[in-house]
């Protein structure tokens, strides 16, 4: 403690003043300078100055009181000690100091030297170390914050990397998916290859030897006969190239969306005049059309769908049926439909249509590769149409693409 310390007395009794001066000055081997105000409103203007070491508040300040005044110093954020001189020796009174904010109380009339340098001198430290106590308060919890804003970076990093750990994890394992499914299509294509090729094949290598024994002109029909056999035997290896070549081409992000403004009416009638002549017999593909007749779209994508859907709508019908294509374009959409009176996809099979190769249970007599719906899907998918279909057992199957219109 320093040798000098400034006390200050607020006391509305200046003879209360003058007993407490000649108290301290009874005090030996220490240096206390005494103040003394009777003002409540003067006391605190001198405490906001904060130059004294302790203050001695009287219990009674005229329209105030001690504790009323320590309370509002220590609110505005007093950190000297205060010591309460009160009448009363009471427990409550006690509480009350310690409430309001003051280190210590003493009875008026009753202390003597010793007792006012002891409570002084405790007050003092005892305030020194709650300041000390504030201050590592403090200082603990700028460090708990620092921590804990530490922590809470330490967890969003942790986070971040968990994120893009799983992120990889989620890459990896679609490569792994896409290179099972990738190595499920090898099989299949080898195994469908094998099979589609070698029946062409074999009706080209064998009719081709037949025509080699028809050597008169009374045998020319037979001759033709299996000509036209070859002819379609090669058509049909040409279109199953032609489906490999196209998944290829898929797969490898080879195929662009191009689109051109036409005519839908005109493109989709000269589709039906070359799809006509390839048909079952007696089969007819009926069009129509409602809404505008420009379109864009892309052409050369559009008119391979619409093969493979006519196509589709021919092999899985019987002769003689009728084939519906129907056009409508509005200011939104293009959409275009076509319907056939077959044998209908059965519904267990309807989830997996889609799906390269796949070939539904009742169309395993059927020539096919099981590729033409994919490409189908995957062409509209390029140039950013819905393709749904609707299908009933032995009743036929309708298929809707819808395309966003911009002319």
């Amino acid at each position: 403690m320093a040798d000098s310390i400034r006390i200050l007395l607020i006391d509305d009794d200046e003879d209360d003043f003058v007993i407490t001066r000649d108290i301290i000055m009874d005090i030996t081997g220490r240096n206390y300078h005494l103040d003394w105000t009777s003002s409540f409103d003067e006391a605190l203007s001198l405490i906001r100055e904060k130059k004294h070491d302790v203050y001695l508040v009287d219990f009674f300040l005229g329209a105030h009181d001690g504790l009323e005044l320590i309370t509002q110093a220590v609110a505005e954020g007093a950190t000297a000690p205060f010591i309460l001189l009160t009448g009363q020796t009471d427990r409550e009174t006690d509480e009350k100091a310690m409430r309001a904010g003051a280190l210590d109380y003493l009875v008026k009339g009753t202390f003597n030297p010793y007792d006012l340098e002891r409570s002084i001198r405790y007050s003092i430290e005892h305030a020194k170390s709650l300041a000390e106590i504030q201050s590592l308060n403090a200082q603990l919890e700028q460090r708990v914050e620092e921590r804990t804003q530490e922590l809470a970076e330490a967890i969003q990093k942790l986070e971040n990397t968990n994120r893009i750990l799983y992120e990889a994890q989620q890459e990896i394992e679609k490569a792994l998916q896409k290179e099972k499914e990738l190595n499920e299509l090898k099989s299949r294509f080898v195994t469908t290859a094998s099979h589609e090729f070698r029946t062409p094949l074999s009706t080209v290598l064998s009719s081709a030897s037949i025509i080699a024994r028809y050597k008169t002109t009374e045998e020319d029909q037979k001759r033709l006969k299996h000509v036209d056999r070859i002819k379609s035997a090669v058509q049909n290896l040409t279109v199953i190239l032609n489906d490999f070549l196209s998944i290829s081409r898929i797969e490898e992000g080879k195929v662009y969306n191009i689109p051109s403004t036409f005519n839908l009416v005109s493109f989709a009638n000269e589709v039906v005049d070359e799809m006509q002549a390839l048909v079952k017999d007696g089969q007819k593909i009926v069009y129509r059309h409602e809404g505008s007749e420009m379109v864009e779209l892309d052409k050369q994508l559009l008119k391979n769908i619409l093969i493979n859907l006519l196509s589709n709508a021919s092999k899985y019908s019987a002769e003689g049926k009728t084939i519906h294509l129907s056009t409508h374009v509005t200011p939104e959409t293009s959409i275009i439909t076509v319907q056939d009176e077959g044998i209908g996809i059965p519904a267990q099979d309807q989830t997996h249509l889609f799906t390269p190769f796949f070939r539904a249970q009742n169309a395993t007599n059927i020539q096919g590769t099981g590729l033409g719906l994919n490409i189908v899907k995957r062409y509209v998918e390029v140039m950013d149409g819905t393709l749904d279909f609707k299908s009933e057992l032995n009743q036929g199957t309708t298929f809707t693409i819808t395309f966003p219109q911009t002319v």
